[in-house]
Order: C-alpha cells, then structure tokens, then sequence
C-alpha cells in the first residue's frame, strides 16, 4: 500500500473576506437656495470635471434683489462722499461722519451677500466625479437643502473588510513597520480586479457585536470599473515558512477531529489524532501529533484498521505531489 513521509514546504495561504467598494469622495449635491430648476447642464452617469455646472435654478428674484442691494450701495457711496467733504470743511463732526462709514460698509456687505446668493443659484462639480441619478427634474419646484443626486470620485477605490480579533493579531505581529500589505480583489463574478491594492488603515474599535475590526485597502481605478456600493472579496495572501506537511487524503475524521494511519517500523497500523494548522488544496500544514520521520497511510485508508500490518510502498513528497497534480520544486 501506498505511503509516504511528512515534508517541509513554504505554503502561501489565501484569505478571503467580502467587502464594501467605496468611492474616496460620495457626497449628495444640494440645492443652496429655493426655485424652479431652470437648467440641468449634465447627464446621469456622466463624468464631470471641478468646477463645472450641473444645474441652474430660476435667479429672477435674486437678480432683482442684487439690483437692490446695489443701488443702496451706491446711495450710501454718495451720501459718504458728501458727508467726508463736509467733514473736512469742518461743517459736519467726526462722528458723522463715522455714520456716513458704517452705512456704507453694511450697504456693501448687503451687496456681497445678494451677489454670493445669486452665485449660489448656479450648482458646481466641487470635485472631478460621476453623476449619479437625478432626483429632481427640469422645472421643478427645488427647497433650500433638497436632494439633486449624488457625485462620486472614482478614481480611486476604498474597500472595507471585517477581520477576526485572532486574524487581526496575527497580522499585526507578522506586519512589517512601513511596509504596505498587498491585497487582492476578487469582483462579484468571480474574476480578479486587474489593479493590486494595499492595505492602508485599520478602524481604531473592534464591534463587540461581532469581535471584528473593519481594515481598508485603496485601489486604484484608472478605467472607472469600480463603482461605489459594489460588493467583492478581498484575498489576503501570506506565506508560512517550513511547515510540516501531508496529504489531506492521508486523513479520515472521527467526530470532528482528525486522524492518520501510522506505519512502526514493523509495519504495524497505528491511527494518531493530528492538529491541522492550515489546510490549501490538497494539503493540510500540521500544528501537532507528527513528525518529518513518520510513516503515513496515504491511500486505502478505509480498508485498514489499527493494529493491521501491511506492506508499505513509500512514495517521495515529489511523487506525492505528482501524483496531486501540484508543482514540484
């Protein structure tokens, strides 16, 4: 029968976590001011740049209140000129004249505020972004504060993740200071985003709901791909040095736990319980209950029982592995 020796191997360990896709930037644009909505220079789903329009709301009233407040400028423009004239004929006091100031300061600042409201009548891109849907239309009826979509700069991605309170520590004590972690993004189809990401934050709190601490990777989206409120997965890949390995089809379960069939050196069956460290395809690492000089039952384990003796062909981790269909160092 087939068996074979534990062997020392470098394992990359993959861990996936489901994730949130985030946009750095997603704001709700608002309306400043009341009016009618008079113009929507932009499209849903549309790219804009900063600084450039997307909606114009009615300025009529404001126009004609910014009229007002300059006008009353100018009057009180007039009326300080004539008093500082008088002022320094000494016909009129100095506190007069301080009067004279303090209207037109507020006439002024009377007209900045008009000019500033009419402005704000004009809705800008505060950032580069995409549209999102609109939630008002052409000619309607806009409250001050009222919802008119929502702007999201894709340029570059957040993607949250939950991470366990043990997968947290062993992560910080393997991490490297100043050392970014890459990570992996699988999309919701199953296929791997073409931009790496690193892992750049980690919530200061765990949630004592769940035990998790939430970590954030940036991607980089130069081709837009990436939308905000997308799901995906994010694959976490570390190496373990020297692990002691074996064949996962080396092992049988008796109520949860795992156990191999041991060769003596007399040939004698001898079922082990084993602690499993880590487990990828094909393989498990051992944490307890073997050693490199072992000798394991590698096939027909469900013939056997403990304290049978059988004829052993020991097979080489390479022929293991071959015979897995996994790559041969």
């Amino acid at each position: 029968m087939l068996a074979t020796k534990p062997w020392r191997e470098t394992l990359e360990i993959s861990d996936d976590y489901v994730a949130q896709i985030r946009a750095i930037q997603h704001i709700d644009l608002r309306s400043f001011e009341k009016g009618y909505l008079q113009k929507i220079f932009v499209n849903e789903g549309q790219a804009v740049k900063k600084g450039e329009p997307m909606f114009q709301l009615m300025p009529v009233l404001l126009e004609a209140e910014l009229g007002e407040a300059k006008a009353e400028y100018e009057r009180e423009r007039i009326e300080y000129d004539n008093t500082k004239s008088l002022f320094e004929h000494k016909v009129v006091s100095a506190n007069e004249l301080a009067l004279a100031k303090a209207r037109l300061s507020k006439a002024e600042a009377e007209k900045k505020l008009a000019e500033t409201h009419l402005s704000l009548t004009t809705m800008s891109a505060p950032f580069d972004g995409i549209v999102d849907r609109f939630r008002v239309r052409l000619g309607s009826l806009v409250d001050e504060g009222q919802l008119l979509t929502t702007l999201a700069d894709n340029s570059q991605m957040w993607v949250y993740f939950n991470v366990s309170e043990a997968d947290y520590l062993d992560f910080m004590a393997k991490k490297e200071e100043n050392v970014k972690i890459p990570v992996t993004l699988l999309l919701a189809n199953g296929q791997p985003f073409t931009q790496s990401g690193f892992i750049d934050t980690i919530e200061a709190d765990f949630d004592n709901k769940t035990g998790n601490v939430a970590f954030r990777a940036t991607f980089p989206n130069p081709d837009a791909l990436l939308r905000h409120g997308e799901t995906g997965t994010v694959r976490l890949t570390r190496k373990v040095e020297n692990a002691l390995v074996i064949p996962q089809k080396a092992t049988f379960e008796v109520l949860d736990k795992k156990f191999v069939y041991v060769v003596d050196d007399k040939g004698t069956l001898q079922s082990r319980e084993i602690k499993v460290a880590e487990e990828v395809p094909h393989l498990f690492a051992i944490r307890s209950g073997l050693q490199e000089g072992d000798t394991i039952l590698l096939e027909g384990l469900g013939k056997v029982q403990a304290g049978q003796k059988v004829a052993i062909d020991l097979q080489s981790s390479k022929q293991v592995l071959a015979s897995l269909a996994l790559p041969v160092e």
